[in-house]
């Protein structure tokens, strides 16, 4: 137990690194996810199959892979860099290879959101005169964001509990390390385990409460 209390504070400073990621990454994936669905859904057939090869490609490649990519092609071979700080430069490098897998499941998301507005709700923009990207952005995005905040919140929780894979990128920081280097030193594992259990439980959890009470507040009879 004193070894417990004694690599306490790692333990917490290692999971709030997991949260910073995780907010940076829901912002970063929402941004791409919206430009993704805007490709997908175009009506320039390059922009389509630009989006649906980036969509097919990267949802059904492994995280770690992905992550993986982050570390030893853009950043070890090509020579991408943050910043000559390591952990900072570790940190955006999993920003940066989670984001983009993300983004492909709130790119889905979002599409299938956007095969549930009407057809002539399209079609009636275009008689106004709007032009794609301002029927996109007026009046079919923002009744496709209100149909899906319950799936967009599944893939937030996903998108959390995926930033204990930050190791796969060479990030030495995060909770899922710190709690084996702790095991090594220590032994002590089911309290660590059950601790971060909750840990996660306590942020994921309202997550999934306050999307799914947002999807009903938000939810349109048609």
């Amino acid at each position: 137990m004193d070894d417990l209390i004694e690599y306490a504070p790692d333990l917490a400073a290692g999971f709030l690194v997991n949260v910073k990621i995780a907010l940076v990454c829901a912002v970063i994936s929402l941004v791409l996810g919206t430009v993704l669905v805007s490709f997908r859904v175009s009506p320039t057939p390059v922009l389509r199959a630009a989006g649906t090869v980036y969509v097919n490609v990267v949802r059904n490649t492994p995280l770690t892979l992905v992550l993986a990519f982050s570390a030893l092609g853009l950043s070890d071979t090509i020579g991408l860099t943050f910043s000559d700080e390591p952990s900072t430069n570790g940190f955006w490098l999993v920003v940066l290879g989670l984001s983009a897998y993300t983004a492909t499941f709130v790119g889905e998301a979002l599409r299938s959101g956007i095969n549930t507005v009407p057809l002539g709700q399209a079609e009636a923009a275009r008689a106004i005169g709007l032009t794609f990207l301002q029927s996109l952005r007026l009046i079919i995005l923002p009744q496709a964001f209100r149909a899906v905040v319950a799936p967009l919140g599944s893939v937030m929780i996903a998108m959390i509990k995926n930033t204990t894979v930050a190791l796969a990128a060479g990030y030495l920081a995060d909770s899922a390390f710190v709690m084996k280097d702790t095991f090594d030193d220590t032994g002590v594992s089911i309290p660590i385990f059950i601790g971060l259990v909750l840990a996660f439980m306590a942020v994921t959890l309202p997550v999934g409460f306050f999307t799914g009470w947002l999807s009903r507040r938000l939810a349109v009879v048609r």
